[in-house]
């Protein structure tokens, strides 16, 4: 469904995924399908499309501190090459050290970061990057607020998410996803604490049958090598 409300972003759920609905190769933060799929073969032949389509996503891009120190984020060392993307990062534990949050600040053209951790390495940073802009919560991120925020203080028209699996749960659930974007990798991954599109709590009563969305078909587009595009609008008004 349309987004109706004005003071957020559109937003957009762009997720690479395989059959059986695994966002990850395995339960331990050492396993990733970035690093991964590229070593298997049948699925590494096609995987570039999933990195030509996040190209055209949109300008502001949510993901997790968890999911940057993934892919070594706190590691990079190298000048990296600025991005006209704001980022916007979701980190609580925190997962990104104060090398990581520096290097991040370098590439985008903003770093947005929203946190219930009042130690927080990115705080102490504040002073030493103009485009570093840090947002304390209380016990929850309220994503409501920080979505009215990159709306009307940053201008974020649409936003694309790319976070994990319980926190894709908890945007669904509070009706702030619009449209979901899915690269099918041919592969079945399994185990029963690998990481899904959608994780977190499950429902226990039929009375939170309510949180549950159903979506509406938009396209589903094979590519190569035994790829395959789905796109969905989320009927949040339904």
């Amino acid at each position: 469904m349309e987004n109706k409300d004005k003071n957020r972003p559109d937003t957009t759920l762009f997720m690479l995924m395989s059959v059986d609905g695994k966002i990850s190769t395995g339960d331990s933060d050492v396993l990733d399908v970035d690093k991964d799929f590229p070593k298997i073969s049948g699925i590494k032949e096609g995987l570039q499309q999933y990195y030509d389509l996040e190209q055209q996503t949109d300008l502001f891009s949510l993901n997790t501190g968890r999911v940057f120190a993934k892919i070594g984020m706190n590691e990079k060392k190298d000048e990296p090459k600025k991005l006209p993307v704001s980022f916007v990062v979701i980190d609580n534990e925190p997962h990104l050290t104060a090398q990581g949050i520096s290097y991040l600040a370098k590439k985008a053209k903003n770093l947005i970061i929203a946190t219930t951790n009042k130690n927080h390495p990115a705080v102490s940073l504040k002073n030493d990057f103009d485009n570093l802009y840090v947002f304390e919560y209380g016990e929850v991120v309220d994503f409501n607020d920080l979505f009215t925020i990159l709306k009307q203080d940053f201008g974020a028209d649409k936003l694309t998410i790319q976070s994990g699996g319980t926190l894709n749960t908890t945007l669904v659930r509070e009706g702030l996803i619009d449209r979901v974007w899915l690269v099918v990798a041919p592969a079945l991954i399994g185990g029963k604490n690998t990481s899904t599109l959608m994780d977190g709590e499950s429902l226990h009563t039929s009375g939170e049958l309510k949180k549950i969305k159903a979506l509406e078909f938009i396209q589903a587009r094979p590519l190569e090598n035994s790829y395959l595009l789905l796109e969905y609008r989320v009927k949040n008004n339904a």
